[in-house]
């Protein structure tokens, strides 16, 4: 499999094109095109994540970790129409379709940008990913070492993992990482479900992480 998509401009006339996906309920018509993940639909980890997961944090910051076209993105805008939502990809034509749907359906509340462009001094109520496992061991573990740490006190990260490809291992290398970081964050196996693991990590409450 290609993983250009992952990088920022893909190789490739840019054709956007209508799918109608099932998102909280409804059906919409959204825009995607080649060159961007799962441009057919909702993938299967993206639904099991959706399905799954408890309900965002209704207020504050919440993120998606390389939005696509948006359908966690979608999703958390309007779950929480009170938080402003951050959808970050480093593909310039993911984040210009993730762009327009948010646009189409009315979702004020979204900012869609590079990963470079969020101000550093944001940190995350709620932080949902279907991670790009495919890049490489060193690029995915950049990715999640950028962003999992920006986690506020007692909020939570979900991330959709496939079984054979490594959630248990990647498991067990966030727990490492986040150790370092800080006694107050813990990392785990929620939950399997049709050859995916949810991995859930939380960053305690300040009056726990101060027991």
């Amino acid at each position: 499999m290609s993983t250009s998509h992952y990088f920022s401009s893909p190789d490739g006339p840019y054709t956007p094109r209508d799918v109608t996906v099932t998102l909280e309920g409804r059906s919409l018509t959204v825009a995607t095109a080649g060159g961007v993940f799962s441009p057919d639909g909702v993938d299967k980890g993206t639904a099991i994540l959706l399905n799954e997961v408890p309900d965002p944090s209704p207020t504050g910051h919440l993120l998606d970790v390389g939005c696509g076209w948006g359908p966690l993105t979608l999703s958390l805008a309007m779950r929480a129409p009170e938080a402003t939502v951050w959808a970050v990809d480093v593909n310039e034509r993911a984040r210009e379709l993730c762009r327009l749907n948010a646009e189409r359906f009315g979702l004020a509340n979204v900012q869609v940008m590079a990963p470079e462009d969020v101000p550093t001094g944001v940190r995350f109520d709620t932080i949902w990913s279907n991670p790009p496992i495919r890049v490489g061991k060193q690029a995915l573990h950049e990715l999640l070492q950028l962003w999992l740490p920006r986690l506020e006190s007692n909020a939570e990260a979900w991330l959709v993992v496939q079984k054979n490809l490594g959630a248990d291992s990647l498991l067990t290398w966030i727990g490492s990482m986040l150790a370092a970081v800080g006694e107050d964050f813990s990392a785990e196996r929620a939950d399997s479900s049709k050859g995916f693991r949810l991995l859930r990590v939380r960053r305690a409450a300040a009056q726990e992480s101060a027991r």
